[in-house]
This record gives C-alpha cells, sequence and structure tokens, in this order.
C-alpha cells in the first residue's frame, strides 16, 4: 500500500529520476514529425504533458500552450506548438482510441491545445484520479513520483521560457521527464492492489 501524502522534506532525500532515452525536438512539418507520428501510433501506453511560458504579472493574460510532450519508454518527441502550431497527425495520435495516454490534470492540457486545433481527447487517464483508486491522495507529478517510485523529480525548469530560442538542454531532459514519468507512474500502479478511499465522493472515472 502507498502512503496516502508525502512532505517536501520527505522528497529532497530521494534519488533523482529523469528521462534515460532518446529525445527528439520537432519545430517543423516534414520527416521528423511523421517518424514521430508513426512511432507514436505504434504504442499501447504514451505519456503526456504540455508547457507553457509562464506569466509573472498580476491579471496578466495566460499564455498560449508552447510545447506538447509524447513520450514512449524509448523516446521523448517534443512538439514546439509556438513554431508548429498543432499538426493534424498529431492530434490523430490523441484521438486515437487504442493508444493509452497518460498525464496528470489532462483536461486542462488538452484545453491549451484547443488554441491550435479542436482536439477530441480518446483513452485518456489522468492520473491524479486514477492514483486516488490506490490509496494517494496527492496530485503533483512530484509528490506522486516520490510515493509511488521512491524517486525524486527535478521541477527546477518549470517556470522557465518556454518559449526561448532554443530551448536548453535542462528545459529538454524536464520536458521529456515529465512525460515519460508518467507511463511509469501508471505501470507501477497498475500492478498494485487497490484501494477504495472510503470517505471519496464516489469512484472516479480514470478513463475519457
Amino acid at each position: 500500500m502507498f502512503a496516502e501524502t508525502i512532505t517536501p522534506e520527505a522528497i529532497e532525500p530521494l534519488e533523482l529520476i529523469a528521462f534515460p532515452g532518446t529525445i527528439h525536438v520537432i519545430t517543423e512539418e516534414g520527416p521528423e514529425l511523421d517518424a514521430a507520428v508513426e512511432h507514436l501510433k505504434a504504442q499501447r501506453v504514451i505519456g503526456f504533458d504540455t508547457e507553457t511560458r509562464p506569466v509573472f504579472q498580476p491579471h496578466a493574460p495566460r499564455n498560449h500552450t508552447a510545447l506538447l510532450q509524447l513520450s514512449s519508454e524509448s523516446d521523448a518527441y517534443l512538439f514546439r506548438l509556438n513554431h508548429l502550431g498543432l499538426p493534424a497527425s498529431v492530434v490523430e495520435v490523441l484521438s486515437d482510441p487504442y493508444i493509452t495516454k497518460v498525464g496528470a490534470a489532462v483536461l486542462d492540457d488538452i484545453y491549451g491545445l484547443c488554441h491550435y486545433r479542436t482536439v477530441h481527447p480518446n483513452r485518456f487517464i489522468d492520473l491524479q484520479t486514477f492514483a486516488y483508486r490506490y490509496g494517494v491522495r496527492e496530485k503533483s507529478i512530484r509528490k506522486l513520483t516520490a510515493i509511488v517510485l521512491g524517486r525524486r523529480v527535478s521541477k527546477a525548469q518549470q517556470c522557465s521560457n518556454w518559449e526561448a530560442e532554443p530551448l536548453n538542454e535542462a528545459q529538454l531532459l524536464y520536458a521529456a521527464t515529465d512525460a515519460w514519468i508518467c507511463v511509469q507512474l501508471y505501470r507501477k500502479l497498475l500492478g498494485s492492489p487497490f484501494v477504495r478511499l472510503e470517505h471519496l465522493p464516489g469512484d472516479p472515472a480514470p478513463v475519457f
């Protein structure tokens, strides 16, 4: 059984975990985009995340989504939407009923993607509700990783400029890890005993 919660102090001593595979940055349509889509369509489960350049001024409008990350076990694809837009072929991956997409707070991310193109999400699993089934109350990827995997993910690049030219190596690794780690969390939870928190209102549906 997993812990329901964890403190920041308990996370700090944990060993760092990061994406170990190949990172592909996609900035335009062409062979690299086609290869990315082909690889993703061959997967049964992929990790999903997005990044947006933060706004630090109060009441300033939110920026549009700058980066979409989709990752298999071996390859992470970072689509620079501020250059590329959202290609129809990538939308097909997000709508594919045979590919499980795993992320956290995915509805917010999908809403951001709809600035570029309408997305009809299919077979998405939100770890924020899915982890409840296993007794975990925390919702952030950092805390979920600590509880479920016993490891620590870096959040040093979270508030960096995701429209920078170019993105630096630390940003690329952070973005790839945030998508890839969702697959690791999902697989670990699936292999663990189910626990219902009796005081929760109902049984949240994890797939949509």
